[in-house]
């Protein structure tokens, strides 16, 4: 299991890296939207990303 999930962590930080790697520009730009959004709102989208992440994987599985 903890093979696993070192596996995942890694593609994720692959992942990450495409954006900043291939746009630094716009990654920047994002990351300045960011400052604009409440507490409230980024909360939900966490939330969000979350749920969706744990149902796409109770699918896979």
């Amino acid at each position: 299991m903890w093979d696993e999930l070192a596996v995942a962590f890694c593609l994720m930080l692959v992942i990450e890296g495409i954006i900043p790697f291939l746009d630094p520009k716009r990654w920047r730009r994002m990351l300045l939207m960011l400052d604009k959004v409440d507490d409230s709102t980024m909360r939900m989208f966490g939330l969000g990303s979350m749920l969706l992440g744990t149902t796409l994987l109770l699918l896979i599985n």
